[in-house]
């Protein structure tokens, strides 16, 4: 069974928000979607009438510094509407992306729905199908969070190390990439890696994690039997990568795409408390019929 399909196959089927419902992509996705039992599809064009009173409340119970008549402009737009359905359970995940920028949909999501326990940032990752390796792998984050600190890579590895775990249902052996193994080469990046590896370790004690590792000794075992410590559990058998900046890991993502003609589902947003997709704007029906799939594994 191919990745795919094992993510088709496992989705549990939900009320799911479609802010964009004007787009024909998102309406034949959810026309499929709602035709293989995966969703129950809310398709949302525009907002009609007044906000809901429960909505603005809700929203300036977290901020009660706002003023209501700006709340209820805001909870007007499609997306921070779709994320307060969300937020307040009328609807169980949120699909944006096909037309809104990704800064638009994590804004909405953020203010309206939150981080879930343990992670201040959100943040992307991609599941990869690469042709004759041994199992899928998690790439993060190569999406959304362009220069992370070391709060912010822990964040990163933490909520990737879950993903891989409810998308996968893998035991997640986490490798915080560089271009230095141990200690091997000097930079900030290095050090800034050294610092989030401390904060992963004391968020999430029994988790498997490693860095800083080269590539190729966080999936070569034999590389790694020369360039790691011996006792490493993620070294030469890692299957969730974690990329330093945003610039590795969205250039390493196409590359393994293009060059080795990987599969790729995302990038499928991670660390909010509810379920939130952002779905490229060059999207195909398939790929939110897919993105949606895995929001809801």
């Amino acid at each position: 069974m191919s990745l795919a399909e094992q993510i088709l196959s496992t989705a549990r089927s939900a009320r799911v928000v479609f802010p964009e419902g004007a787009d024909e992509r998102v309406v034949a996705a959810a026309e499929a979607l709602e035709e293989r039992g995966i969703c129950q599809p809310i398709l949302l064009t525009e907002v009609p009438g007044k906000v809901p009173a429960h909505f603005v409340d809700a929203y300036l119970a977290k901020r009660p510094g706002a003023r209501r008549t700006a709340v209820e402009k805001r909870l007007q737009r499609p997306v921070y509407h779709a994320s307060m359905m969300v937020a307040s359970g009328e609807a169980d995940a949120l699909v944006a992306g096909a037309v809104l920028p990704t800064k638009q949909v994590l804004e909405a999501a953020r203010l309206c729905i939150g981080t879930e326990s343990g992670v201040a940032t959100p943040s992307s990752c991609f599941l990869m199908d690469v042709p004759g390796w041994r199992e899928p792998l998690v790439f993060a984050d190569c999406a959304v969070n362009v220069a992370p600190d070391a709060r912010t890579l822990a964040d990163i590895a933490v909520a990737s190390a879950r993903s891989a775990e409810r998308l996968l249902g893998v035991a997640p052996r986490v490798a915080l990439v560089s271009f230095s193994t141990h200690g091997s080469g000097r930079h900030e990046s290095v050090q800034r890696i050294g610092e989030a590896l401390e904060l992963i370790r004391e968020a999430v004690p029994g988790l498997a994690v490693d860095g800083e590792l080269q590539v190729d000794a966080a999936l070569d075992a034999a590389v790694a039997r020369r360039k790691a410590n011996g006792d490493s559990l993620v070294a030469g058998a890692a299957n969730v990568l974690i990329f330093p900046d945003l610039n590795s890991g969205n250039i390493a993502y196409k590359l393994v795409q293009q060059l080795a003609g990987a599969s790729v589902i995302g990038p499928l947003l991670q660390g909010f408390a509810r379920p939130v997709a952002d779905l490229s704007r060059g999207a195909g029906v398939e790929e939110i019929v897919l993105t949606t799939a895995a929001t809801l594994c």
